[in-house]
């Protein structure tokens, strides 16, 4: 399906969504409302190959051709007191995932092999609630050495932040806060009980107004509708987040959802592009599930709207190795995005 090469003209009638949305998105650089966003996930599978080619040409337009590389490590894995039923990493659920804590220089050691690989991005992630005051201590000492040592942008996933919390990481210089919203408003209490959304919304409004760059996504697959879905997709563009990770369900053992089935690929792509024409000039990251969610299919992902990536492992499941992307995104002569361009 990699084969995207359509005629632009050739749409459908004027009120088809893709027509409109060529008009609203592409050449207007307007978002999809929430309801365009599901007549786009309603379309039959052969109008998919003329949606990933619109969301590709959306993101050339308003994002430009470069792709963001990313690394991410866990600084504090497992025992968190949350009931997100997706993670393999809270301590109420019996997976098999043990709390550990990462030293400080097995943190650096990662972040200059990150860097190895072109990424420009390093995002430290802790499975929290939110930081206790050790947390906070070894996130600014970590935070220190790496930038003594690797020349490259550190993010963080905290969890829940204080106002004094939002404060001190961006005055050590934290760039970018990752705190996904997860699901659809409307869905949320399917998925997390031990908190609320709006904890999560109050936590992103404080990173933003502290001047860091906001990263918020989700996790597609976790039983959500159709319409939950452009809801998530509109609720995230009213945020205006820098960066939309999305993440594909990896369904763990000894979670809530470690039956559930994973997500079609065909679905897949259909959201991918979605979003793009949701989010037209925000960075769009592929991120965990895509290689078991999409497999071979993942060109096509690139080929309809994303426009980053996140590489090597995730926090508790395997990825594809780093040079597997980094070969993917030079066969299809789609340039890294260069440190300089995003200091």
């Amino acid at each position: 399906m990699t084969e995207l090469l359509l005629d632009p003209a050739a749409t459908s009638p004027d009120d088809d969504v893709l027509a409109v949305a060529r008009t609203q998105v592409l050449e207007g650089g307007v978002g999809l409302t929430e309801a365009q966003a599901l007549q786009c996930l309603e379309l039959p599978d052969d109008r998919l190959p003329e949606l990933l080619q619109l969301a590709h040409e959306v993101r050339l337009r308003h994002c430009g051709p470069e792709v963001e590389v990313e690394g991410i490590i866990s600084l504090k894995t497992g025992g968190c007191p949350e009931d997100c039923h997706f993670c393999s990493q809270s301590g109420l659920f019996p997976s098999p995932v043990r709390a550990a804590w990462l030293d400080i220089p097995s943190l650096v050691k990662a972040a200059v092999e990150t860097r190895a690989t072109g990424a420009t991005e390093f995002c430290i992630v802790a499975a929290v609630r939110g930081p206790d005051a050790k947390l906070m201590d070894q996130v600014e000492k970590g935070v220190a050495a790496i930038r003594e040592a690797v020349d490259i942008q550190v993010a963080c996933s905290l969890g829940m932040l204080t106002q004094e919390q939002v404060d001190r990481l961006a005055a050590i210089g934290v760039h970018r806060y990752n705190h996904n919203l997860e699901t659809a408003r409307s869905h949320f209490d399917k998925v997390v009980t031990t908190h609320s959304w709006e904890e999560r919304w109050s936590t992103l409004e404080m990173v933003r107004d502290a001047g860091m760059e906001v990263c918020c996504g989700g996790i597609l697959g976790m039983g959500e509708t159709l319409a939950q879905r452009a809801e998530f997709a509109a609720q995230l563009a009213s945020l205006e987040p820098d960066e939309v990770p999305l993440n594909f369900l990896n369904p763990r053992p000894g979670t809530p959802f470690g039956d559930l089935p994973l997500l079609p690929a065909n679905d897949a792509l259909r959201a991918i592009a979605t979003f793009r024409l949701a989010l037209p000039r925000t960075i769009l990251r592929f991120a965990g599930g895509r290689e078991l969610t999409l497999g071979d299919l993942a060109t096509d992902g690139m080929l309809g709207g994303i426009n980053a990536v996140i590489v090597g492992n995730y926090l508790t499941t395997l990825g594809r190795p780093a040079t597997q992307d980094l070969e993917m995104l030079a066969d299809l002569q789609m340039p890294l995005k260069g440190l300089s361009q995003t200091l």
